[in-house]
C-alpha cells in the first residue's frame, strides 16, 4: 500500500456531478477531490462552503468514521439541506477558470 502522502487523484467528474445534483460526496482528501469538495464542519456549513465529507487516512477506519459523520449529518434535516444547497450552488463550469486564465495572459502582455 502506498503512503497517503504520495497518493494522487487527478480530479474526476463524479464528485462534481454529485454536488451539482445535491448529493454530498464522501471522498478521500487527495488531488482533485480535495480541490473540489469542502469538508463539512459546523463553521464551514455556516459560511456556506461545506459541500461534502473528506477522509484523510486511507484506511477502513478513516472511511468508516467519515461515513458515520455523513450519516449523522444526513439525519439532521437542516444540516443536510444546507450541504445540498452549498454543493448545488458551486460553479464547476469553465466561466470562472477561463476568466482567471484570461487575466493571467493579459498580465503577461507588455
Amino acid at each position: 500500500m502506498l503512503p497517503d502522502a504520495i497518493r494522487f487523484e487527478p480530479c474526476g467528474l463524479n464528485q462534481m456531478y454529485s454536488q451539482c445534483y445535491g448529493t454530498p460526496p464522501v471522498v478521500h482528501a487527495t488531488g482533485g477531490l480535495l480541490d473540489t469538495v469542502v469538508d463539512y464542519t459546523p463553521a464551514r456549513l455556516a459560511d456556506g462552503s461545506a459541500s461534502g465529507f473528506l477522509f484523510y487516512s486511507m484506511t477502513a477506519d478513516g472511511l468508516l468514521s467519515t461515513i458515520k459523520r455523513a450519516s449523522l449529518a444526513y439525519h439532521d434535516k437542516k444540516v443536510w439541506q444546507r450541504l445540498q444547497k452549498n454543493g448545488m450552488a458551486k460553479d464547476f463550469s469553465w466561466h470562472a477558470s477561463a476568466a482567471a486564465y484570461r487575466e493571467i495572459y493579459l498580465s503577461l502582455l507588455p
